[in-house]
């Protein structure tokens, strides 16, 4: 579970600096690296998306509790 959790925050932090450097510089990397409105760029978008709403879900559940 760790390794998905690392990935989400990985996907997390590339959507963010990604909308840093539109807000910032109105430079938009995934459609620089991949074609604006590619399908490579779609999916880019959409797995961070996914990582997103799954970030969202973990913010309001509750911890797991370990067992002793």
């Amino acid at each position: 579970m760790q390794a998905l959790n690392t990935t989400k925050l990985v996907l997390l932090i590339v959507g963010g600096l990604n909308w840093g450097l539109v807000g910032f510089f109105d430079y938009n990397l995934v459609d620089g690296l991949f074609g604006a409105g590619s399908f490579l760029a779609r999916l880019v978008y959409a797995v961070v998306g996914l990582a997103a709403l799954w970030g969202l879900v973990a913010l309001f559940m509750k911890p797991a509790q370990k067992e002793a």
